[in-house]
């Protein structure tokens, strides 16, 4: 198990350090939005292109990887809407949980954490996660948020919106691009190659303290709620993501390879380990920006990332 935190210990200790910094007052709040447009249209990007240029077309062509984690992203968000609606909670708040229950952060904290783990083997089956998770799971998120209050009108609004958010976002094109040079044999001229790789060497340790330094913030501002309702919600949220989730990717996986699908077991172990991680932290911002408890959702990311550091490692030993 040592071997195990080894590995995983540095990256879950960066979050600790941005958390520590800025509820310490060692870095101010407003220096945040600038970590996160550095690692989110400078490094991050050049991360994933650099693996999108190494990754195996056969992985991200695999239509056994693409479906087994699109449904089972799809019944996560079914059961996180159903349990928060039980919960009394509206259909903007429902959406939401769902969301921080079934999109890992595997941008920030999982590629790099699996690609020390595993080396570049693991890179074609996140990319196709990261896809998956930006493109259809937070869609599907964003207009069920939309049903409250809400018509058609407020529905095609609400599509329109999260087509433009994955237009905008550069982490789906810069992955695009990188496969593009894979799959065209393209080489960067050096100077440029030098560049990418020095921003790309740069995404991992910035992510993971903005991560630190945002759920900070969030905690800072949060509202405190009624003990016996945080405790409610937030475990049932936060044992959806860490526990149901990687479960049910496995046990949907099994089922396919039972069936006689393409799925190798290594591409199914990386997709149990990415649902395994704790709750994306840009959730954070996509609830403000549309009316959310956003309060909510940071204490969700804040106690999954805590608790992630034993349970993915445990899993990480398990599967070794």
């Amino acid at each position: 198990m040592l071997d195990v935190f080894s590995v995983t210990f540095p990256f879950f200790a960066l979050v600790l350090a941005g958390f520590l910094a800025t509820t310490q007052k060692m870095m101010p709040s407003e220096a945040i939005p600038g970590l996160n447009i550095f690692v989110l249209y400078f490094a991050l990007p050049c991360m994933l292109f650099r693996f999108g240029t190494h990754a195996q077309l056969d992985q991200l062509l695999n239509p056994a990887v693409f479906m087994t984690y699109l449904v089972g992203a799809c019944l996560m968000v079914s059961l996180a809407v159903l349990v928060s609606l039980n919960f009394g909670l509206g259909w903007n708040n429902a959406s939401f949980g769902a969301l921080v229950a079934a999109f890992p952060n595997t941008g920030f904290m999982g590629v790099p954490l699996l690609l020390a783990l595993f080396g570049l083997s693991a890179a074609g089956t996140a990319i196709v996660t990261i896809t998956i998770d930006m493109v259809f799971t937070t869609s599907l998120c964003i207009a069920l948020s939309r049903l409250e209050g809400a018509g058609v009108h407020g529905i095609r609004v609400a599509l329109q919106r999260a087509l433009k958010g994955v237009v905008m976002n550069p982490m789906p094109w810069a992955i695009g691009l990188g496969v593009f040079f894979c799959a065209f044999d393209l080489k960067l001229v050096a100077p440029l190659d030098k560049t990418v790789q020095l921003l790309g060497d740069a995404a991992s340790p910035t992510a993971l303290f903005t991560v630190g330094a945002v759920l900070a913030r969030s905690w800072m501002n949060s509202d405190h709620q009624p003990q016996h309702q945080v405790s409610r919600d937030y475990w049932t949220i936060s044992i959806l993501k860490l526990l149901i989730h990687p479960l049910l990717i496995y046990l949907l996986g099994q089922t396919a390879i039972t069936f006689g699908l393409a799925l190798e077991p290594g591409s199914l172990k990386i997709m149990v380990l990415i649902a395994a991680l704790p709750s994306a932290s840009n959730v954070v911002m996509l609830s403000q920006r549309y009316g959310a408890d956003n309060e909510r959702i940071a204490k969700i990311i804040l106690f999954t990332t805590g608790v992630a550091f034993l349970s993915f490692s445990a899993l990480v030993k398990i599967y070794q």
